[in-house]
């Protein structure tokens, strides 16, 4: 959680009063106008969204859609990073050969597979919340919603994370194509 606040703190300092504005109007359904009257920098609307668990190591979704919301897709990058490298040690993390097949499947599977994407990633178990916040988050992007999930089970498998369980996931979806083009890819590594 240290990292989380650390990374708000530096998002607060990076933010215009504008900007700081612009949240506080988007968050009005979220957060009571006497609430919101208070919030004077981005510390306290931060602390008002962690109280509430709008924002939480979990769950950063919201936090990345306000951020993009007012155009601050720097910040965005920042936070994606943030996911994909804070959260998880390197203890929590497939081995870096692992890593680098499961990043080349990735771009196989979101080069290759069509609408059916919401159909595989059940089949990985990645929680319907997380796919509805996802696709908040990327609205008309579907390639960035499959990749996002994609990310979202390797997260969420950590070190369990492997090519094999993702080529049978294809195959138990009727994807098998796609798992041999996978398979093909991962022979030139």
């Amino acid at each position: 959680m240290d990292a989380l606040l650390s990374l708000l703190h530096k998002f607060s300092i990076n933010l215009s009063q504008k900007e700081l504005d612009e949240l506080k109007f988007l968050c009005r359904e979220k957060i009571g106008k006497r609430k919101l009257e208070s919030v004077k920098s981005g510390v306290d609307l931060f602390t008002v969204l962690l109280e509430m668990k709008e924002v939480s190591l979990d769950h950063l979704d919201g936090l990345r859609r306000l951020l993009s919301d007012i155009k601050r897709e720097d910040l965005v990058e920042q936070l994606d990073a943030f996911t994909e490298n804070g959260l998880n040690d390197a203890g929590d993390q497939p081995d870096p050969r692992e890593r680098e097949q499961l990043a080349a499947a990735f771009q196989v599977i979101c080069d290759n597979v069509g609408r059916d994407w919401k159909y595989l990633i059940r089949q990985l178990k990645v929680p319907e919340a997380r796919i509805d916040g996802i696709i908040a988050a990327y609205p008309l992007q579907m390639r960035e919603q499959l990749m996002q999930s994609l990310k979202e089970w390797q997260k969420k498998k950590g070190a369990n994370a492997n090519v094999a369980e993702l080529l049978a996931a294809l195959r138990d979806t009727k994807m098998k194509l796609v798992a041999d083009i996978v398979e093909e890819e991962l022979c030139k590594l």
